[in-house]
């Protein structure tokens, strides 16, 4: 009897025993694998309880996820192909983000179109703030569904808002990816350094309102290259406070052109410096490349290039208005930006209304506009070249010839520069 309790008991023993190694293995492999989800770079908008239906508000998904990418270095956020995300206005904030983060938009993120999404108004959907080294890549699409607000009838906030805006980062990336039907503009970076934007899309229709492609202001050293622009107002609008800017190698049509301004609204201080446009295409636009300012401003435009510009159909392809008004009733005023050292050097293609429109401040007139292989055909009866207060210089003949551009520099632009463009 002593002999089958002491057998007993050994046996209970060692199933005891087996049973707790058995669950000490289980929860250390379970707590290895915690650390190890702990630990990755990688953050899937799913994992976070995204749907991806289309339908279903994904938005606490993606800020989940965003919190948990933006606390290591170089993570990865991924927003996977083959599914739809409707997201209402957020923020992707970095004030306590780690570096190197890169957004991975594989995907396609849908804006609502029900007024009750917006509240009041905002002034953008997607908005990546005060990040050092960001990358958004992939070849996903960002849909503002704009077109409920391009014909509203009251129903949505007045203020449309931007579809993707970058404001204080330093080092952004965005390329691959395709902005399309936004409810204004597309792109916008502001108060952002060293920026790279290429192999992207903008798409929206040619009568789309204020729907510029990418929008540049308080920015410097900015790259924008190989992409396609497409929308229904400017395709690259260089605004106050932009220098060193490089556009290279796009295609832009249908659009209002690439301008820089409108400055100086309002009797306010604008500058904008060293910014070059080159080997770009522009087809079926209202301008081709402007410079447009308003009067009653103040500061300067100064040192730009314009240089292997191809236009096809495009109302004016070279324009510079410094009595730009949009909408509603402007004054003369004798204050004005100052506008200085502007070459536009082959340019040459098709044109329907104007092959140059130079319209300067009769207080401060336009200085240091040359004009190399210029070779601009009417598509049908047009105007000649127009000239106001201009001066400059031809380095070539030019088709048609510009017989209105005045050599030398005014001795008004000396005086009043000294004054008001000063930046």
């Amino acid at each position: 009897m002593k002999t089958m309790n002491i057998n007993t008991i050994t046996f209970i023993i060692v199933i005891v025993l087996s049973v707790w190694y058995s669950n000490f293995e289980r929860c250390s492999a379970t707590r290895g694998w915690r650390t190890l989800k702990a630990s990755s770079s990688t953050f899937n908008v799913l994992d976070f309880g995204a749907k991806g239906d289309g339908h279903t508000d994904d938005t606490k998904a993606f800020e989940d996820a965003w919190a948990a990418a933006c606390k290591i270095e170089a993570s990865t956020m991924v927003v996977p192909s083959g599914s739809v995300f409707l997201l209402k206005p957020i923020s992707f904030s970095g004030s306590n983000c780690e570096l190197n983060i890169v957004f991975q938009l594989d995907g396609k993120i849908i804006a609502p179109t029900s007024a009750s999404a917006w509240g009041s108004g905002t002034l953008q959907w997607l908005e990546f703030t005060k990040l050092n080294k960001i990358t958004i890549k992939g070849k996903g699409v960002i849909d503002g569904q704009g077109s409920v607000w391009w014909d509203n009838t009251g129903k949505l906030p007045k203020t449309k808002p931007t579809a993707l805006r970058f404001y204080g980062s330093n080092g952004v990336t965005v390329t691959g990816v395709t902005i399309q039907n936004s409810q204004q503009t597309h792109l916008k970076f502001d108060t952002c350094t060293n920026v790279q934007v290429f192999d992207i899309t903008i798409s929206s229709p040619g009568d789309s309102p204020n729907t510029d492609g990418i929008h540049l202001q308080n920015s410097q050293d900015v790259v924008i290259y190989s992409s396609t622009l497409g929308c229904g107002d400017d395709c690259v609008s260089v605004q106050t406070g932009c220098s060193n800017i490089l556009v290279h190698n796009v295609n832009c049509g249908p659009g209002h052109g690439i301008s820089i301004g409108s400055l100086g609204k309002m009797n306010t201080k604008a500058c904008v410096s060293n910014v070059t446009v080159r080997d770009t295409t522009l087809h079926n636009t209202l301008t081709g490349v402007r410079i447009k300012t308003w009067q009653g401003g103040s500061g300067s435009v100064n040192n730009i290039m314009f240089s292997n510009i191809q236009v096809s159909d495009v109302e004016t392809p070279i324009t510079i208005d410094q009595y730009y008004c949009d909408g509603g009733k402007c004054h003369n005023e004798t204050s004005a930006v100052a506008i200085s050292g502007i070459h536009y050097v082959n340019v040459k293609g098709t044109y329907i209304k104007d092959p140059i429109y130079f319209a300067c401040s009769d207080s401060l007139p336009c200085v240091g506009i040359t004009l190399d292989t210029i070779k601009l055909e009417p598509s049908q009866s047009s105007n000649v070249p127009f000239c106001w207060e201009a001066y400059g210089e031809l380095k070539t003949q030019t088709e048609p010839p510009v017989d209105c551009l005045q050599k030398g520099s005014s001795s008004s632009a000396g005086i009043m520069s000294s004054k008001q463009s000063s930046c």
